[in-house]
């Protein structure tokens, strides 16, 4: 089984090469940015050596993405999704599912209250859509900047 794990130094080169290959479904990032988010994360784990990842920040966080900020305007404690993506060919092992279960037992141990994450509207992502459908997130709103629109979405937990 494959194991979830920090994101440390010597993994970063993976996970950008994975976000590159999702940058329609997710944005760009350099070097510098990702280990920039990375260091700011509230949680931030990789499956393997780049099959999957996922970078989380809490309302705590120093970070200026527009979406996060959505989530901080409007809730008191949350832990907000920035990032998560599968490899081609790892899909259908249940990675996604492996973070986010990891992600809501540490977050409910620290008393966060829910998960907040975006998904893109414009252009779509019906996969996406779906799977957080399945795992119980509820649409709060929607938002939007540059060329992407996208829709708001809460778990409690």
């Amino acid at each position: 089984m494959t194991t979830l794990d920090p994101i440390t130094p010597a993994l970063l080169a993976p996970v950008l090469e994975l976000n590159r290959l999702h940058e329609n479904e997710l944005s760009p990032l350099t070097d510098a940015r990702l280990a920039q988010l990375v260091n700011a994360s509230y949680f931030a784990r990789v499956c393997g050596n780049g099959d999957a990842f996922i970078i989380v920040f809490d309302e705590t966080s120093d970070y200026d993405s527009p979406n996060f900020l959505w989530f901080r305007e409007r809730y008191a404690r949350f832990a907000y999704v920035d990032r998560i993506a599968v490899a081609d060919h790892a899909r259908g092992r249940g990675l996604a599912r492996r973070l986010y279960a990891a992600l809501f037992a540490r977050a409910a141990a620290d008393g966060h209250t829910m998960i907040a994450c975006e998904v893109n509207l414009d252009p779509p992502n019906p996969a996406s859509d779906a799977f957080h459908a399945a795992l119980g997130f509820r649409a709060v709103g929607t938002g939007g900047y540059g060329a992407k629109t996208v829709r708001y979405f809460v778990r409690e937990l």
